[in-house]
């Protein structure tokens, strides 16, 4: 049997569908085109309603695969990669995309080395090849200083992990037809070896930029890891997180979790405001698609400006405190 077809790694919380779910939907979308294949969306989870299902298709599957228990209410690796593994033994897809979320990057890679296929994670570009059609996968390395291009023609699937926010959900289309099939669960996937006692947050992790509305990211030019309280008053007025550059975090300003650019994370908040940051080309990939950027700085010619709406050449130091005097005489009102 030949391989053929697209899968995204769908992921649901709570009985919903996380917005992760229909950024590779894009991706998967464009890829599929471009093979003449078709585009599934596969979900491991507990019971998530028909109406969620439906959305998958709305944002671009032909087909959405789904395996439901009570079993699958918590994310184990193990169990959901049993189920993974039989799917793709027995439907031979040709491209395998996951978010590099949490249990994309756990899922993932346990699944490709018991499938003995190549896996590139964290990509932030998918394309075909024209010739060969293989799978073009696009990442960050070296620290982000270079994007490299792999491909892995020998072995398939292809399977690659995808950074959430670095492309956007397709439209809702509600005329799509597409097809949603209820695969059987089986007892026997259940890894008995593995129980969940409970939950915890990575450390740091609860510092969530990439569902914030608002991101203050603060660089170099902040001088001194202390002076990021007045990046927390800034956040906190304006009801949004702190983020930082690599160089912040570095030197230990930040967590690395706030760390906005190839080498961290990608976000597209409705505001960015840059605050000392002169904007590397590593630092602008994971911001440039904000919607409204402000940048503060004392050097015009800043990087940072170029994809800034709004800017303002001057001593951050003077004018973060009169910033934060103003939102706050604005919130007592």
């Amino acid at each position: 049997m030949k391989h053929q077809n697209v899968w995204t790694i769908a992921e649901a919380h709570d009985g919903k569908l996380r917005t992760v779910s229909y950024e590779l939907l894009a991706r998967g979308r464009q890829l599929a085109d471009d093979l003449g294949q078709e585009l599934v969306s596969v979900l491991i989870s507990g019971h998530v309603d028909k109406d969620e299902l439906q959305k998958l298709i709305e944002r671009g599957a032909d087909r959405v695969l789904v395996v439901f228990d009570e079993w699958l209410d918590s994310f184990i690796a193990e169990t959901y990669s049993n189920i993974l593994c039989d799917l793709i033994l027995e439907r031979k897809p040709e491209i395998v995309l996951a978010a590099a979320t949490f249990n994309g990057r756990t899922l993932l890679p346990h699944a490709a080395m018991r499938l003995h296929v190549g896996l590139t994670a964290d990509c932030t570009g998918l394309a075909i090849d024209p010739i060969t059609k293989d799978l073009l996968q696009t990442r960050p390395a070296i620290g982000g200083n270079i994007l490299a291009t792999i491909k892995s023609p020998d072995h398939r699937p292809q399977m690659a992990t995808v950074r959430p926010k670095s492309t956007k959900p397709l439209d809702k289309d509600k005329d799509r037809k597409g097809e949603i099939e209820l695969v059987p669960f089986k007892t026997a996937w259940v890894d008995p070896r593995v129980k969940r006692l409970a939950t915890r947050e990575e450390a740091g992790e609860d510092i969530n930029i990439q569902e914030a509305d608002v991101v203050v990211a603060g660089g170099r030019g902040m001088k001194k890891g202390e002076n990021f309280n007045m990046l927390q008053t800034l956040a906190r007025n304006l009801g949004g997180v702190v983020g930082a550059t690599r160089d912040a975090v570095d030197r230990g300003w930040a967590k690395y979790p706030q760390q906005v650019g190839l080498s961290g994370k990608t976000v597209t908040p409705k505001l960015f405001v840059s605050v000392g940051a002169s904007g590397s080309i590593q630092h602008l990939a994971g911001m440039k698609t904000s919607e409204n950027i402000i940048a503060i700085n004392t050097n015009e010619d800043a990087n940072i400006f170029q994809v800034a709406d709004f800017g303002i050449v001057a001593d951050l130091f003077e004018v973060l405190p009169l910033l934060n005097k103003k939102l706050e005489e604005e919130g007592s009102k």
